[in-house]
């Protein structure tokens, strides 16, 4: 049988190692990862292989040549342009005319292919995957298999809502000639998203092998110096070059090892490696060929590649170093440290944490070496939060990594493409927005600057001058000593993971378009926004019958933006208005937003004078907190029974769309009133883009605000209010009358800490034990019961996992909501 060894792959995410070499080429043990992979199909009898290729092509060729230094036949199939993993296989094709297996080359493993063979042989498939269980399934394509084994639906790359099962798909496959009529010649084509799916469709059965024994990706280089560690340990059984010279040390030919030097294994030394006295090397440390370690050297946990030299007294923990790298005297190297190839780093010199050094470059002597990688220096996993890039002014949010994070996202777009920009009152916002700005100029792209103004406004312009994206810049919610940077796509919604994720690629390997001095961006101030705002808000309502009404408004202002926007609303709709904290302010004041004095204060105001509503806007312009005209604050949930009631029973043939985890009784006065629900996911920009693609009358955010989608597809006050006004002149109600009709609503949340490497784990439990239910998995795993619900979701920024529960009385959700989090529990024992 004949195998298929896939060693196209760049490693963006391991640069800038990668920068110099294919990712295959990568060095486990001082041997290349691919190596390894022919070794294992060596064992099971696989010694016709055909290897794919593409980037850095001649290195892979130059060294593994026709294969017959390893024993085996090795031929290659070259992709001009990149293929995809079933593209570069189809590529192959003219070798391959009978059963053939399909492994990467860029993984670590030592599972039994003849295991999986066997697998293949006995099901009688037309292809079998071998499929593996792991801690973290949310990098990896995950599949869903029956009892039988066959596979029932794959999942490419999914968000924690939808990662219902631990089992994923490692790239091991055998496959039958026939997959080939499912790829067509020349195109970019994927097995798991592509092929696969097609054979189901056309009743072709795949089968799923749950393999025992190792499987690493290594993508990333945290799983690098893993792999490493797994190597060292025994966990994985691979071959290690040089002799065993005591129960956890390997010594290479030809090396030199001073007797007052001190190694704690495990430790791997290669060929021709000098270690002087009183080098201290620590466990899990890895040296290749001809490395000099010099006296008082310190090196643990770290991996040093070929020709690489460590001067006295240098430090290094927790790092990788690739080919000639010269570290000289004295010098600091910190955790997560990576020295490209050829990297030079003078006397005395620190680098710290999480600094990456690309090849060729020099670091001066004495030069302290910083890198504000803000996902790292907190642990978290992403860049991207719920609501973008989250850290403290000028700690974690610096100038700098504001212009390099612009630079990313300026490079993701097109050279020329405009992106509008704005920002909220504090000084700290101020400053960051023009290290946006100059990040975006400098990539080669047009600013749009509206300065200060709300989310909302933002949004709107972005959607309606055809920018081809957005900037905010603001002052954290509750937090006012942190910013965020908020990113919108061309429709002004939230940006997409997708987005987001090539954002961080580019960034992790500053990868940056840098503009010739005449394609550098301008910067534009846009006449008129607020007016065109505020003139399509005014068609969107009937403005004519809401100033018949006479309405009369208490608002707070919050201090924010929206009181720049607000009063040209309020006069084209003639609402006369109370005003509270009217005017834009600075960081301090801002900081009494959350004062829940305030509440009581309007509360007063509305009963008072009179006035048919109430809203305390948030400074963003995004929210609002709702006062009916009888001086009562309605709860979050409060208010969206209220306006879906109002929407539902004003609109004939309503359509609204609802998160997942939203009170059952809103889907109950909706359907009463004739209107058809959609559910949603919890994200904002899942929600945002089912108001903006469906047709939706009415989204009720997860934020607590409202998706007016015939006017913005976000989350906007000031058109929640503008609506507002005119569904209570369409219903001739008061809003105290449709809060008096509301049902009492018990909606119980908890909150389980669970470690990421098990929610995987999680999650195929609670989808196993209901399988007696109605379960909906929109987002999450949401267990329908008699009168009452469960949804249970994975936290995608923090090790948590939410659990809702509504039941018919408090006790009742109490007691179904303990009892999802003791299931949870359960699992993790």
């Amino acid at each position: 049988m004949k195998a298929v060894i896939m060693a196209g792959g760049e490693g963006t995410r391991l640069r800038p190692l990668t920068n110099t070499q294919p990712k295959p080429m990568m060095p486990l043990a001082n041997r290349p990862m691919m190596e390894h992979i022919v070794g294992l199909l060596t064992e099971h009898g696989l010694d016709d292989i055909v290897v794919t290729v593409a980037y850095l092509a001649n290195q892979i060729r130059t060294y593994f040549g026709d294969g017959s230094e390893y024993g085996v036949r090795i031929r290659y199939a070259t992709e001009e342009t990149p293929l995809g993993t079933a593209g570069s296989v189809r590529n192959a094709s003219a070798e391959l005319d009978d059963t053939f297996m399909v492994i990467s080359g860029d993984v670590l493993t030592d599972i039994d292919l003849t295991e999986v063979l066997k697998s293949h042989r006995d099901s009688g498939a037309d292809a079998t995957i071998a499929l593996k269980r792991v801690d973290n399934p949310l990098e990896f394509g995950i599949v869903i298999t029956r009892e039988d084994g066959s596979i029932e639906r794959f999942l490419e790359k999914p968000g924690w809502g939808q990662v219902f099962s631990d089992t994923i798909n490692t790239g091991i496959y055998v496959l039958e000639p026939r997959v080939f009529d499912f790829i067509p010649e020349g195109e970019v084509v994927d097995f798991s998203g592509d092929v696969f799916p097609a054979m189901l469709d056309q009743g072709l059965s795949i089968h799923g092998h749950v393999a025992d024994g190792y499987w690493e990706d290594v993508g990333t280089l945290e799983a690098y110096l893993s792999a490493h560690a797994d190597v060292l340990d025994g966990t994985v059984k691979v071959d290690i070059a040089g002799f065993r010279i005591s129960e956890n040390v390997w010594m290479g030919e030809g090396s030199d090892i001073d007797p007052r030097a001190r190694v704690d294994g495990p430790v791997v030394i290669g060929d021709n490696c000098i270690v002087e006295a009183d080098a201290h090397l620590r466990e899990y440390t890895v040296l290749g060929t001809d490395v000099v370690v010099k006296h008082d050297a310190f090196v643990e946990r770290s991996v040093i590649h070929d020709h690489g030299y460590l001067a006295s007294s240098v430090r290094m923990r927790g790092c990788v170093a690739g080919r000639s790298v010269d570290v000289r005297q004295g010098v600091h190297v910190e955790e997560g440290v990576v020295l490209g190839d050829e990297t030079f780093v003078g006397d005395g010199a620190v680098l710290n944490p999480g600094v990456k050094i690309f090849p060729f470059k020099s670091v001066d002597a004495g030069a302290v070496v910083t890198a504000s990688i803000v996902w790292e220096s907190h642990g978290a996993r992403t860049l991207f939060g719920a609501r973008g890039v989250r850290g403290l002014a000028n700690v974690d949010i610096t100038p700098e990594v504001a212009v390099r994070l612009a630079g990313a996202y300026g490079t993701a777009l097109k050279k020329g493409s405009v992106v509008t920009v704005s920002r909220d009152t504090s000084r700290a916002a101020r400053s960051l927005k023009r290290a946006v700005i100059a990040g975006l100029n400098m990539a080669g792209i047009r600013v749009e600057d509206l300065e200060l103004a709300p989310v909302p406004l933002t949004r709107f312009h972005v959607r309606s001058e055809r920018a081809q994206g957005g900037i905010t810049v603001r002052l954290a919610p509750g937090d006012p000593n942190s910013v965020e940077i908020r990113f919108f796509d061309a429709a002004g919604r939230d940006m997409p993971d997708a987005a987001q994720r090539k954002i961080e690629r580019l960034l992790s390997r500053e990868d940056y378009r840098r503009a010739f001095a005449g394609d550098i961006g301008d910067i534009v101030f846009p006449p008129r926004a607020f007016e065109y705002y505020t003139a399509a808000l005014e068609d969107s309502v009937d403005a004519a019958a809401i100033r018949s009404r006479g309405f009369k408004v208490v608002l707070d202002y919050s201090f924010g933006a929206s009181s720049i926007v607000m009063p040209n609303v309020l006069a084209k709709i003639g609402a006369e208005v109370l005003a509270v904290n009217p005017y834009a302010s600075t960081a301090p004041a801002l900081a009494t937003v959350a004062d829940e004095t305030r509440g009581p204060f309007l509360e007063d105001l509305v009963r008072t004078s009179r006035s048919d509503l109430g809203l305390v806007l948030d400074p963003d312009g995004e929210t609002a907190r709702i006062v009916d005209d009888t001086g009562r604050t309605l709860s979050p949930t409060q208010a969206t029974l209220a306006v879906v009631s109002l929407v539902t029973s004003t609109v004939p043939g309503a359509k609204i769309a609802l998160p997942v985890s939203t009170t059952a009784h809103a889907r109950r006065i909706a359907e009463d009133n004739g209107a058809e629900v959609v559910w949603t996911k919890l994200a904002m920009s899942a929600v945002a883009e089912i108001a903006d693609r469906s047709s939706i009358d009415l989204a009720v955010a997860p934020d607590g605000g409202f998706i007016w989608a015939d006017f913005l597809p976000a989350s906007d006050a000031t058109a929640t209010l503008a609506k507002l006004l005119g569904l209570l002149v369409a219903g001739d109600r008061r809003l105290s009358e449709i809060v008096a009709t509301l049902p009492d609503v018990h909606v119980v949340r908890e909150e389980v800490p669970t470690p990421w490497e098990r929610k995987g784990a999680v999650m195929r439990a609670m989808i196993e034990r209901t399988k007696d239910r109605e379960v909906l998995l929109i987002d999450g795993v949401k267990v329908m019961h008699d009168e009452s619900w469960a949804l249970v979701l994975p936290d995608p920024e923090e090790p948590l996992t939410h659990v809702w529960a509504e039941g018919t009385s408090e006790s009742e959700a109490v007691q179904l909501a303990q009892e999802y989090a003791r299931r949870i529990r359960q699992t993790m024992r």
